[in-house]
Formats: C-alpha cells, structure tokens, sequence
C-alpha cells in the first residue's frame, strides 16, 4: 500500500490529489488542495506553488509530505499571450491643437467659435475684440470664475465658450446670465495655446459631439482648404463618441500622422511556409495558420510590432528554459480581433482614439527535458521521489472519466488560464490529444484593453462575474433585466453604479462603460477566445476532424467553472448534435482537478499494465 499525489501545474493555478493505492492497485483518494502557480508554467519557478500545495493536500489528508511514496506531475506546457497592434495611426500634436474627453461635468451645450484668452486678460486687461473662449486655470474658484465672465459679458465681450481645469463647468456655466458651453477637467490646460482659433463644442446629455467629429464640421467652422482639411482626420476621429470637444487651430496646423506597422506572421509548417499580415485580421490569420498544419514555428516581421512581440515571447522562454534561442519553437497560436482605446501623444486631457487591434497567444513547445529538471529539483526539495506522470490531455480525459454517469467514447475540453487543450477516447484506441494557445488570461487581456481598464485584476473579476445596476438604494437590475429588492438600504457610493454581483457582494466597477457595454465586450471575448478555441479542439481530436462524429463532450478545468460559458458552448455545438456538460471530478470537484485525479488513475493503470 503506498500514498502517491498528483500535481497539475497550471498557468494561473496548481492543484494536487492525494490518494492511497490499495493492494489490488485501485485508488482510494484522500484529499485535494489548490494553489496560485509561481513562475512561468513548465519551469523551476513552479516549485514553491507545488510545496505550498502539497503541504495543502497532504494536511487536509491528515499525513506530512514525508508520508508520501510518490509525487506525479503533469507536463507542463508554457503558454505567453500578448497584443500586437493593427495600423494603429497615432496622432502627434506638435502645438497643442486639441482636447477631446468625457468629463463628468461639463457645462452648458451648443459650440462656441473664437481666440483662446486668459481669464485674468478679462479682469486685469483692455477687452478683446471678437469672439473668445476662457480658459481657466485652477486657482480660479468657480463663483470667481463665474463673476469674472458674467462681468465681461456685460461689457459686451463676446465670450463663446471655456476651457476649466477644474471639475467646475457646471457650476460656472449656470451662472452666467446664458448658459455657455464649457469644457472641465483638462488637465494640462497651462498647454493651451493662446490667442488661437479654437471651438468648443459640448453636446446635451446623452448624446455625442456632432460638429468637431466631422472633418467637414472642422473644416466649416475654421474655413479650412481641402488639404488642410485632410490634416484634421485624425483630430475628428479622436473625438467620435465623446460628449465634449475643444479644437484648437495651429499657426501651421500642426497636426501629423504616422503609421506604427503592425507587420506579417511567417508560419512554418513541415511542408510549407505561409505568411499572412496582422492587418488582415484574425479570420485570415488563423485560416492560414490551418493551411500551414502541422506547424514548426512562426516568425514574425523584423521591425514591426508583431516582430518584436513574437521575438520577446521567445526570449522570455529561451531565458527561463535556458536554451538557445534558436532551440524555442512556436507550437500554436491563436488570434482574435479587437477595438483597444490609444493615448493621443500630444493632446492635453489624456485624449483618446478608438483603434483596431489583433490579440495573439502564443504556445510554445513541450520541454520534457525542462520538465524533468523540475521533478528532479522538487524530489530534492521535499525528499521524496517525483517523475513526470503523462500529458495534460491525457490525464485530464481519465480524470473526467471519474465523473458519475460517463463513460467511453468522450472529449474533454480542459481549459485554464494559458492554453486550452482537448483529448478524445474511444474503447481500444489510444487517446487523441491536442494544446491550443489561448483561454481565460486572452479572455481577460481582451476585456482589459477593450475597455480601457488600468488594472488586469479588475478585467479578471468582470470575467467571473455577473453585472448589475443599482438604479435605487433598494434595488438593483441584473443584466439578464431580473430586479431584486433589498430591505436594508445599499451604500450610497453604489448609487446608479455598474456593479459585479459576487460572493461577497456588490462590488463596483470603476468605469464610464454602460453595463450592455460591459457585458458585450465580455460575451465577445468569451466568444473570440474560448468558444473558437473550443471548436478548434474539437476538430483536431475529432475524427477526420468532422465534429460531427463526437457524441459526448465534458468541459473540465476553469472553463467549467465559468457562469456562461457551458451554455455558449452548448449553443454552438446544439447544431451538431453533440450532448455538452460539465464534468463532476470524483463526483465532489465539479470540473476542477481532472488532471491532478488522473494522474493517479493513469499511475494506477500504467502499473496494472507492467504486471
């Protein structure tokens, strides 16, 4: 009789199963425990997470990891994600030509034309002549500001509009005998030029800038040529969406573009090479990378933002394998489209542009040798002997298998945090596995840059979480328009917020995106990420890679644990008739811990076989 554990070392989580063999050789298991993974998965940074879970499992076993026999790890498959930009044009402001954001308050409405003056030449200076608009700086309080303009209004100054640094547009604008319009909470406003032409356009609540997003809007306004007028493209596609606007024009027209390339990907394959261009989006990306199969590697583009990013996902793994670089090998990657928010270089209110973006993840391959160093670093550790127990694929399908109610022909669908992996069995076949790139960290990168967020914790918690609406202090709207009361009032700062319904509570989301916004960017990363990645598992394992010919699929690993994602699945595969759920490891972990069971149950195996 001996104690032996299985280790799952995942991207994000590391997970481990003790069990006890009896003498007939079957398994009786004895706990399980779960970790956060340290390093890059696949390499000897893995080893304090594994200690750290083995000191979890063992304890909740009742018996120290000195007691055990043997330690089964997975071989760990490193899976690096990152974004490569997509003919991004990024606007360059030589003179400070223009402001463009969504302030919370900015004042009035309408869209007032003259010269940029200071609002101290209006109380200390002779008047201006012509139409202007104010700037205000911070040091001018709200009620000062107010009385300053309504002053020179009534000395007959053509005041049109302002531009505040303070949060006080509003309040400035409401008391001024007519309401203009005002633009707040610039922060830079000391780079506003004076003594320029410039427009200030606020539109009412709701709504959006018409006239400053519209190239022929500027052009009329300024009186703009034709050519001058293909130099303020950029400046009115900066401001499309946006409530408020300020364009401020140059003596030159300062305004350049450049194009930063986004370069092509070479896919070498083991009877051609392809090469496609990021721009032509992730369908044409990943239709060529099928043609390309079976694949050897990817290069990308010297130069160009693909090219470096492809370079230093293979750096970063030729330093923590500690092989040649030329010895790193792509073995998978996965593209998908999506609209990222860029920083305007050169605006003045941290403006931004709207611009297209492809994702990739990368897989790189396999290090079995890098792998046996890590078990042989960790026996030494903890004293007791580890080796390297079977393909994640593999052990995953035998650990679902131990869900009631299944049985052989299956696939699984085991997705994590870096890669998504699938194997399908059939009685007296040997198990047909694959490792595809992408799955829940693309998921949250996606949310994060579509929706402008300065924190991936927060991108990871809207992926787990339903949304809601606090529209009283009483109640709040579900996403999926459900209302529930409460009897105790909510907090006040939840008041008309965007919230996460979580264990824990309601949590708010700092963010401006409406909840269908949030909600949408999150089912379409789900749906560019996971669900392709899905049906891309299921035509490799499948046979003549014909979906059609699988009857039952069991989603284990993180993906299971997802509040949306089994349904989108099932929606998806309904057409082809094929039975989707999620798998219930050892009929207690739901899809949780497949590989670390079947570790064992593939030890157990293995040694029925050799006797």
């Amino acid at each position: 009789m001996s104690i032996i554990v299985g280790v799952d070392i995942g991207n994000s989580t590391t997970e481990a199963a003790v069990a006890r063999i009896g003498d007939d050789g079957s398994p009786e298991f004895l706990s399980s425990g779960t970790t956060m993974t340290t390093g890059i998965k696949g390499t000897v940074e893995n080893i304090p997470g594994v200690v750290q879970v083995l000191e979890e499992a063992t304890e909740a076993a009742g018996i120290e990891i000195s007691d055990l026999d043997l330690v089964l790890l997975n071989e760990a498959t490193p899976v690096i994600g990152d974004v490569a930009m997509e003919t991004v044009t990024e606007t360059i402001v030589t003179e400070s030509s223009m402001v463009g954001h969504n302030p919370s308050s900015p004042g009035g409405k309408g869209t007032g034309v003259g010269r940029t003056v200071h609002i101290r030449d209006l109380e200390n200076g002779a008047p201006p002549e012509g139409p202007v608009i104010v700037v205000v700086p911070q040091e001018y309080d709200f009620e000062v500001a107010a009385g300053i303009l309504a002053r020179a209004l009534e000395a007959g100054v053509e005041v049109q509009a302002g531009i505040v640094q303070g949060n006080d547009g509003v309040l400035i604008s409401n008391r001024l005998p007519t309401p203009l319009p005002f633009v707040d909470e610039v922060a830079h406003v000391e780079k506003v030029p004076l003594g320029m032409l410039a427009a200030v356009e606020v539109a009412p609540q709701g709504q959006a800038v018409r006239q400053l997003s519209n190239p022929y809007g500027i052009a009329t306004l300024f009186s703009l040529s034709p050519e001058e007028t293909t130099h303020v493209i950029p400046i009115a596609k900066a401001l499309v969406g946006l409530r408020s606007a300020v364009v401020i024009r140059t003596p030159a027209g300062d305004v350049q573009s450049k194009e930063i390339p986004a370069g092509s990907i070479k896919f070498i394959g083991e009877n051609q090479s392809l090469t496609v261009e990021l721009e032509h989006g992730a369908d044409e990306i990943m239709n060529t990378l099928a043609q390309a199969q079976p694949l050897c590697d990817v290069e990308g583009e010297s130069g160009t933002n693909v090219g470096g990013m492809i370079e230093n996902v293979r750096q970063t793994m030729a330093d923590v394998t500690e092989k040649p670089l030329a010895e790193v090998n792509i073995h998978d990657v996965l593209a998908v489209d999506c609209l990222v928010p860029q920083q305007v270089v050169g605006g003045i209110a941290d403006e931004f542009s709207i611009e297209s973006a492809t994702g990739l993840a990368i897989m790189v391959d396999t290090d079995r040798l890098l792998m046996e160093r890590v078990a042989e670093t960790l026996s030494e550790k903890i004293g007791v002997p580890v080796e390297l127990g079977g393909v994640e694929a593999n052990t995953a399908i035998l650990g679902a298998l131990t869900t009631p109610g299944i049985d052989v022909p299956v696939a699984i669908i085991d997705g994590g945090a870096g890669s998504t992996d699938g194997a399908e069995l059939q009685k007296g076949k040997p198990v047909e596995h694959v490792h595809l790139a992408g799955a829940g960290n693309m998921v949250t990168l996606l949310i994060k840059n579509e929706l402008g967020l300065e924190r991936f914790d927060v991108a990871e918690q809207i992926k787990i979480h339903p949304l809601a609406k606090v529209e009283s202090l009483f109640h709040i709207r579900h996403e999926d328009n459900g209302v529930q009361f409460f009897e105790e009032p909510l907090e006040a700062n939840l008041f008309a917020r965007v919230v996460l319904v979580t264990d824990d509570g309601l949590v708010p989301i700092d963010t401006k995106h409406t909840l269908d916004r949030i909600r949408t960017v999150r089912q379409e990363a789900k749906r560019k990420v996971l669900v392709r990645n899905g049906i891309r598992v299921l035509r490799h394992i499948s046979p003549s890679g014909n979906i059609r010919f699988l009857n039952f699929v069991a989603v284990v690993g993180r993906l299971g644990l997802d509040f949306e994602l089994p349904q989108m699945l099932m929606n998806e595969l309904s057409p082809f008739g094929i039975v989707v759920g999620v798998a219930n490891v050892r009929g207690e972990l739901g899809p949780t811990n497949a590989v670390a069971t079947g570790l064992i149950v593939n030890y157990c195996r293995r040694r029925d076989d050799a006797t």
